[in-house]
């Protein structure tokens, strides 16, 4: 079984199995609710994974609204779907700030064929979760933005994390993508599970394109040093 067999089995195998969520957050599984997204994510990863190399293992927080939660694919949002990997989004553009940077640092890494032949990117937790107002308005939620969700899903995340080990993954480490919560978390998880001998951690791209966009360069430059660090 190629490694895109793998990644779209899993994906259509995801649901939540954790404990119920705390009141006016409600789990978004792009896989059930788009069909879009399932369709979109097996043509991505049947274009850049198809074949039997190892991957080194990028994780992220959860999936948003405006990027995984269109396409299928983590930190790739349907304009970069389209202009970047070259596969068409019949719906509506949506643009994601983190996939932005997410894609300098694929360009400067050598582009797309290159980067995804040497990583894969997934979540902690590979679902999201949005916070549903009175009004039936919804935003992004991460799993850790409240101590009753974040007990909630921890039995999952650690089920999950121990899937993706199960892909063909490169084994002597990951990359953690959030020097905050989400680095706090998964190094406790790491641990108690002894997942991974190594976990390099990175600023979060959302995190930077808010906050530290005239740093951007240097940023990118930072997560190039540690990505071909790892694969050299």
């Amino acid at each position: 079984m190629t490694f895109a067999e793998q990644v779209i089995r899993y994906n259509r195998n995801l649901e939540y199995t954790g404990l119920p969520l705390p009141p006016g957050i409600r789990v978004m599984n792009p896989f059930r609710e788009n069909a879009l997204a399932l369709e979109l994510s097996e043509a991505f990863y049947r274009k850049y994974y198809s074949d039997d190399r190892p991957r080194q293992l990028i994780l992220g927080i959860n999936p948003g609204r405006f990027g995984a939660g269109l396409t299928g694919v983590p930190f790739t949002d349907p304009k970069r779907m389209e202009s970047v990997c070259g596969l068409p989004f019949p719906g509506k553009p949506a643009h994601e700030p983190s996939s932005v940077f997410i894609y300098e640092v694929i360009a400067a890494y050598g582009g797309p064929e290159k980067f995804y032949g040497d990583f894969l990117i997934n979540s902690l937790s590979p679902l999201g979760f949005v916070a549903v107002d009175n009004a039936g308005k919804e935003k992004n939620y991460n799993y850790y933005d409240s101590a009753a969700l974040l007990a909630a899903t921890g039995g999952y995340i650690v089920d999950n994390i121990r899937t993706l080990k199960n892909l063909n993954i490169t084994r002597d480490r990951c990359f953690c993508l959030g020097t905050g919560q989400n680095e706090k978390f998964l190094r406790k998880l790491n641990e108690q599970h002894q997942f991974f001998p190594h976990i390099t951690a990175l600023e979060h791209p959302r995190f930077i394109m808010q906050y530290k966009q005239k740093d951007l360069g240097s940023y990118v430059d930072k997560y190039l040093a540690a990505l071909r660090g790892a694969t050299a």
